[in-house]
């Protein structure tokens, strides 16, 4: 898949776990895993929007286009 999600990466760099994160977001932790691991199908804008804020960073810092 062309799409990378480094949502995990910019956790790190805020020290946040997949907990913390899921409770300020309002996401299960499932989602939210099925987000981190690159497994989701789709994200919505709001979620998107609303994981920048809570990390503090852009869309670009969480998605990620590779072409092969």
């Amino acid at each position: 898949m062309p799409i990378i999600v480094n949502l995990d990466v910019m956790m790190a760099k805020r020290k946040m776990s997949l907990n913390e994160l899921s409770e300020k977001v309002g996401l299960t932790l499932s989602n939210l895993s099925i987000l981190k691991t690159g497994k989701a199908k789709a994200i919505r804008f709001s979620t998107l929007e609303t994981i920048c804020k809570v990390l503090d960073c852009q869309p670009a810092d969480i998605l990620e286009f590779v072409n092969d």
